[in-house]
């Protein structure tokens, strides 16, 4: 495969240099005496966030990961006679505690991981699958950076290049529009700042910023600078305690009035985060559970509700994890090199709908949706407001 230099973009945390495993997988790889039929069993890693700030997410894809693997081996745990057998593991959302996870595993046979809410997490395990030459494929975790980074790698879920090409979808033409950042001034603003000028300047728009101090409680005038810009889009990339108060003012000064205002939708439990500006807002959004309707969906959300859980945001990647998986033992019988040619180029319906991995970076091309939040009673619902195709928001 061809791996291409890119400019990274979007928030990713930086990771120390990490002394990696010289050892590679040794025992259940290869192919049985019976020929090319494979080992008994191929034993899987699945590494992400049971605990810390990520558990959510981490659950999330937990869930639906073995709801897909029901689904993906028709209920067997098997493919073509080979036992899937997984063995998780807790990251705790800390890169340290997942490399060693992984080379406890490795060294024990193991030759694919999976996993990863964190995105200095996957940059992680994408250098240990690299280096022990193993399969990894990466979880709801966003950064850029993991695209392409390595042969070993993929990932299950979309990055944040996607979400920023799906911001610019809520203008019906970009080229020559101005497009305002508003976000906190630190790594993930000015990382957001950086990929919107990347791709939606890249499409022909003009970018420029309005940055905040982290420390700011009083956002008045911030939202003047935003309306005084007289900007075609607002993107909004915002975290922490101060969200509310921040689009309160938004919402207060008029900006919501007067100009497109797009954000980036989470999961389910923020969704009566945005006070009065909720049904204001536009949102881009990578997944909620009435998003689409197909087969694959309906499958994963009855599969969750039989097991006592919900579909959410990062639902599809676990689902999406394990057919891959599946695809991966089904054509290659354990041998990397084998399903790393299984996945390249492979084309599956998912609860999205069609996915396609590509070939040369291994990126994940999949739709996206813009969203609107509407109330029903005390709280929020999501409703799908357009499907934004997958060529469109390719990274």
């Amino acid at each position: 495969m061809r791996v291409s230099k890119k400019l990274l973009i979007g928030s990713v945390l930086a990771t120390a240099a990490l002394v990696l495993s010289a050892c590679a997988p040794q025992a259940d790889a290869g192919p049985s005496e019976g020929g090319d039929t494979g080992p008994e069993e191929v034993r899987v890693g699945v590494i992400t966030s049971e605990t810390g700030p990520l558990a959510g997410y981490g659950k999330q894809y937990l869930d639906a990961f073995a709801v897909g693997l029901d689904y993906a081996t028709d209920g067997t745990g098997e493919v073509d006679g080979i036992k899937i057998v997984i063995e998780n593991r807790d990251d705790a959302g800390d890169p340290d505690t997942a490399v060693t996870a992984a080379k406890e595993l490795i060294g024990d046979g193991v030759n694919i991981l999976m996993g990863s809410a964190s995105s200095g997490v996957a940059l992680a395990m994408a250098e240990q699958a690299a280096q022990n030459k193993v399969l990894f494929i990466s979880g709801p975790a966003a950064a850029d950076a993991i695209t392409g980074i390595n042969d070993y790698t993929f990932r299950s879920g979309r990055q944040s290049a996607q979400d920023v090409a799906t911001a610019g979808t809520f203008l019906d033409d970009i080229q020559g529009k101005k497009v305002v950042v508003f976000a906190q001034n630190n790594a993930f603003g000015q990382g957001n700042v950086a990929a919107v000028d990347a791709i939606l300047g890249g499409k022909g728009a003009t970018v420029d910023s309005v940055l905040v101090a982290e420390d700011v409680t009083e956002f008045t005038p911030f939202a003047q600078q935003v309306l005084s810009a007289s900007p075609d889009l607002v993107f909004v990339a915002w975290a922490g305690a101060t969200s509310g108060a921040m689009w309160q003012a938004m919402s207060q000064q008029g900006v919501l009035d007067e100009t497109p205002v797009v954000t980036g939708l989470g999961d389910s439990s923020t969704f009566g985060a945005y006070g009065v500006a909720s049904e204001q807002i536009n949102f881009l959004n990578h997944y909620f559970g009435g998003a689409t309707d197909n087969k694959v969906n309906t499958a994963m959300i009855e599969g969750l509700e039989k097991a006592g859980a919900e579909p959410d945001l990062f639902s599809p990647d676990g689902f999406n994890a394990a057919i891959m998986l599946v695809q991966a033992i089904k054509e290659g019988k354990g041998d990397v090199d084998a399903m790393i040619a299984a996945l390249e180029g492979f084309e599956f319906e998912g609860p999205k709908g069609a996915n396609t991995v590509r070939a040369d970076d291994h990126a994940l091309l999949q739709d996206m949706f813009q969203v609107k939040l509407v109330a029903e009673g005390d709280s929020f619902i999501a409703e799908l407001v357009a499907t934004a195709p997958a060529a469109d928001v390719a990274p």
